[in-house]
């Protein structure tokens, strides 16, 4: 899912390993994706939603 970047945000992101962070003055995106291993729920993984599509969306669109 995209969703904006909130303040107190401390992600850092899977693709590039740098903060996912506010900015007051820049409407940042970042994708969430829940990440299924066999079927089971693994982990959360945080991108910047810029990230996430240069990685060719790895889990598919976001929503």
């Amino acid at each position: 899912m995209t969703r904006p970047v909130e303040a107190g945000n401390s992600a850092i992101c899977a693709a590039c390993d740098e903060p996912v962070k506010f900015a007051a003055r820049m409407k940042a995106f970042q994708v969430i994706a829940n990440v299924y291993e066999n079927g089971v729920w693994n982990r959360v993984e945080h991108y910047h939603a810029e990230c996430y599509e240069a990685a060719g969306e790895p889990y598919g669109t976001a929503a």
